[in-house]
């Protein structure tokens, strides 16, 4: 059975730090890139952070550039997301997803279940 396993998240003050984690079973997470996305309440599912499958194709969105950094580990079959300075617009559920492809696209394959991040004093 095909699995992504989010963890890592909880509550955290602002300005502080996370790091997720996303951990793949029954698949070989080296054949894909890999995704994180956040949807905040009543807003879109938004794309944060996105790496291919040798780490050499990085992208992220302009509201976490210089904050978050998305990094994977193809012989642990996991990928991680460290978020630092965090703000309480940051506030959402982050899904981990590996991609159809082993680029940065926008097609997923497999989603995670998704893993509460509350930013707040």
């Amino acid at each position: 059975q095909y699995q992504l396993v989010e963890s890592g998240g909880g509550l955290v003050q602002p300005g502080g730090s996370l790091r997720l984690s996303c951990t793949a079973s029954g698949f070989a997470l080296d054949y894909y890139a890999v995704s994180w996305f956040r949807q905040a309440p009543g807003k879109e599912r938004e794309m944060v952070a996105c790496i291919n499958t040798h780490s050499l194709e990085i992208n992220y969105a302009e509201s976490v550039e210089g904050r978050f950094t998305v990094s994977r580990d193809n012989a642990k079959n996991t990928a991680a997301l460290q978020m630092n300075s965090l703000k309480p617009e940051d506030t959402a559920v982050y899904y981990c997803a590996a991609l159809i492809d082993d680029f940065c696209s926008e097609y997923v394959r497999y989603w995670g279940q998704g893993i509460q991040v509350t930013v707040s004093a």
